[in-house]
């Protein structure tokens, strides 16, 4: 059984003042809110059992999606952070208890737009604890990955910051992007999409964390006991409609 998680709970901050009055999951698109296109998308991907969590303005967003659980073959579970935000680590340990089987975790950002077959991408999950989508983006933050695409660790070009549990790859810290291939010739780098499947056995290895923490932290902490691997997309177009201005160009970019 296909399952997935919708990250709905954001504060929506660069998107003010729009923000104000209603949450960043119900801000529009064309003729379609934000959660509703990440929904149909999970839907038409063979998903029917989908968790969303909240937190800003969540009365709204219940309420809305109740319209969607009578409209679509879906069945919608909420997990519930009014009271604390808990970033997208503790949003996903807080909603284990409401996922129905053993199989992969879909995760999904509300305000994440792509050309990804999600369909496609589950189905490659495979005996991976977690899949991470990524591509060749030009962006200042990376995810390193070995030849055979399994995390390894993760650096800020801009600093020069690397993180990692293999203490060979995390002695890199300090160096440019292109020094860290000629010391270290099997690293890749790619940029993260915010679109990852994660294992239901992965929630043991979070008892001892914090309640609120990055799941990057946690896949970072753990990617060297546990198989985390890549999955690139060499023609990946994503949007992230999470400012005013990718806003203005959302429609656009879906009609392409």
């Amino acid at each position: 059984m296909k399952q997935a998680m919708i990250f709905a709970a954001g504060m929506g901050t660069r998107l003010k003042p729009l923000t104000d009055v209603i949450p960043k999951a119900l801000v529009p698109v064309g003729d379609k809110p934000l959660l509703q296109i990440v929904l149909e998308r999970l839907i038409d991907a063979g998903i029917h059992d989908v968790v969303v969590n909240v937190h800003h303005k969540s009365a709204q967003i219940i309420n809305f999606l109740k319209l969607l659980q009578s409209a679509y073959d879906v069945n919608i579970s909420v997990s519930d952070e009014s009271d604390q935000l808990l970033e997208t680590g503790g949003g996903i340990r807080k909603a284990g208890a409401l996922f129905k089987s053993d199989e992969p975790i879909l995760i999904h950002n509300v305000d994440i737009l792509s050309n990804v077959d999600l369909a496609a991408f589950y189905d490659n999950i495979g005996d991976a604890d977690a899949m991470l989508l990524v591509s060749e983006r030009k962006t200042k933050r990376y995810l390193l990955f070995d030849n055979d695409m399994h995390l390894v660790g993760w650096t800020n070009i801009e600093t020069g910051e690397v993180k990692s549990p293999y203490p060979e790859i995390a002695a890199l810290s300090g160096y440019s992007d292109s020094s860290l291939f000629t010391l270290h010739s099997s690293l890749r780098m790619y940029a993260f999409s915010g679109i990852h499947a994660f294992s239901p056995s992965l929630f043991s290895d979070m008892e001892t964390w914090p309640e609120k923490f990055p799941i990057m932290d946690f896949y970072l902490n753990r990617c060297a006991e546990r198989k985390m691997k890549g999955y690139l997309k060499t023609d990946l177009k994503l949007l992230d409609v999470g400012k005013l201005d990718t806003l203005a160009s959302a429609e656009e970019f879906m009609e392409e």
